[in-house]
């Protein structure tokens, strides 16, 4: 049974959406440790009421970045995590984690990469004025936002839309779409050729 290890920085609806998952048997694996920069994310109890481990690593209590990276390094390690799954995590990973778990960190970006990277791609896409955004899952490398990408979905901006109505449906798509590519991973049919991933049928 594959092992997640998953980062978090906030509420962690993602979280939720892959524990629920991984409890209807959708994905052939399970979530072994969540992980939040933060003490106070609700993620963590989330973790906590799904019976998993819930740990705060906190980026105040190192000298550096590299050195709460590796902590967190060490905390994926003793759980023995497969995967690193980024949901809502809102830090820079480390060269630390990323060579560690090499094409195994995973993150879920809500636009259509390469348009809009950074935090603020729903913001950013509406701004635009663009006509169609979306979510994108990929593999984090050293350059953010930019590894190869395991799954998309279009999500149409309505005219009528506002930032707000805009965010509640792709948050309805990544709630749905980050599941199955971690079910398809978890099977392990996923194929990663350079840059171009591919997605075997069961």
């Amino acid at each position: 049974m594959t092992r997640f290890g998953v980062l978090i920085s906030g509420s962690g609806t993602n979280l939720q959406s892959i524990l629920d998952a991984c409890a209807a048997g959708e994905i052939a694996g399970e979530v072994a440790v969540v992980i939040s920069n933060r003490g106070e994310a609700f993620g963590l109890e989330r973790a906590r009421d799904a019976g998993v481990h819930a740990l705060h690593v906190d980026p105040k209590a190192f000298p550096d970045a590299a050195a709460y990276n590796h902590a967190v390094r060490e905390a994926l390690d003793a759980h023995e995590v497969d995967y690193v799954v980024m949901a809502g995590y809102m830090k820079l990973l480390g060269a630390e984690v990323l060579e560690a778990y090499p094409m195994r960190v995973l993150n879920i970006h809500p636009a259509l990469l390469p348009s809009f990277p950074g935090a603020h791609g729903i913001r950013d896409a509406f701004e635009y004025g663009v006509k169609v955004t979306g979510v994108t899952v990929h593999f984090a490398n050293e350059a953010f936002d930019k590894g190869p990408i395991v799954a998309q979905e279009a999500v149409p901006i309505a005219e009528d839309d506002t930032p707000d109505t805009l965010e509640a449906r792709i948050h309805k798509v990544e709630h749905r779409l980050y599941p199955a590519a971690l079910a398809a991973v978890a099977d392990g049919r996923v194929v990663v050729e350079g840059r171009k991933v591919r997605i075997l049928s069961r």
